[in-house]
């Protein structure tokens, strides 16, 4: 059995603030599972992120923001982590009545309260040591050589022209084409290792909630059970999705680094942690080749593009 945790990065509406979404998927044997679980444990233990029972979340685009407050405490970097909590707790209780006060400034006054509440777990680290926690989170998994990744990145900019040169019964909406990429390639995948094996081998998507997608996938997925998808028929993934918490499932975590990673390198160039989660996408070996080709990940975009995502799909 494997399991594909599942997560996404960007807004799938074309009018969203995004250019590209992305839908990434991370499989593991299920034998590694409680070892993935015990590396990320001990990374979350060097940075202070385990308290007692309760383990926080690592969520990269809230670690990786600056929070504002942490400059305007003199010496922040040499205090303790205890004394730097203490110092963002109290400047945080007094901006928000500071705002409170303000007339008008109710929308204001909620997403900053929203904000704090969610890089709360995070405030005795310093910019530096949030960027390292994601950076060593990224060297555990670009490590898993057990693991594979699938991801489908939709350009959104094209997507409206690329989609139109589709016959009728094969257009699809943004999420829904990267569902179905992702549920056909994680087929493939298990496919191909259950023909090596006298048993068969299944997968089993395990994905972040949330209400709208889940009503969405669910009835999607089992669309793909009954008929298939536009690329294969699925008899190897097992159930609809399964939908968690991501705060109390790390590997779900995982998926949103991976998806994070991935949409920052295709917006902004950021390669440091891409180069390192890339590393387990899935590929094809190619006989009498001395590399071999991702069929993990897209880039659904443009002919022209000349990404790393599109370089590594050609033969070498």
């Amino acid at each position: 059995m494997y399991l594909c945790y599942l997560d996404e990065s960007g807004t799938p509406e074309l009018t969203g603030n995004t250019s590209h979404f992305i839908l990434a998927g991370l499989a593991i044997p299920i034998w590694h599972w409680r070892d993935c679980e015990r590396e990320l444990a001990q990374v979350r233990q060097r940075y202070g992120l385990n308290f007692g029972d309760v383990h926080a979340e690592i969520h990269t685009a809230w670690l990786l923001r600056v929070y504002l407050e942490q400059t305007k405490i003199t010496g922040f970097s040499a205090l303790s982590h205890g004394d730097r909590r203490l110092q963002v707790e109290a400047y945080r209780r007094g901006e928000l009545l500071r705002i409170q006060r303000i007339p008008n400034q109710k929308e204001r006054y909620k997403q900053t309260k929203k904000n704090y509440r969610f890089t709360a777990p995070y405030i005795h680290l310093t910019f530096e040591e949030r960027k390292a926690l994601i950076r060593e989170t990224a060297v555990c998994i670009s490590k898993w050589g057990f693991a594979r990744l699938f991801a489908e990145c939709i350009d959104k900019i094209n997507y409206p022209a690329l989609n139109a040169k589709k016959a009728k019964s094969e257009q699809r909406e943004v999420n829904e084409q990267a569902l179905e990429q992702i549920v056909s390639r994680f087929e493939n995948y298990l496919r191909i290792i259950s023909s090596a094996q006298q048993n068969r081998t299944y997968g089993l998507l395990i994905h972040d909630n949330n209400e709208t997608v889940c009503k969405k996938h669910t009835a999607l997925m089992k669309r793909f059970h009954q008929s298939g998808t536009l690329w294969t028929n699925v008899s190897h993934i097992v159930e609809t999705p399964l939908f968690v918490n991501s705060e109390l499932t790390s590997m779900v975590q995982i998926a949103d680094l991976c998806a994070y990673s991935i949409r920052r390198y295709l917006e902004n160039g950021e390669h440091e942690l891409f180069d390192l989660i890339f590393q387990r996408a899935d590929r094809k070996d190619n006989v009498g080749k001395t590399s071999s080709r991702i069929v993990g990940v897209r880039h659904y975009s443009i002919q022209t593009c000349a990404c790393k995502i599109c370089e590594s799909r050609k033969f070498n």
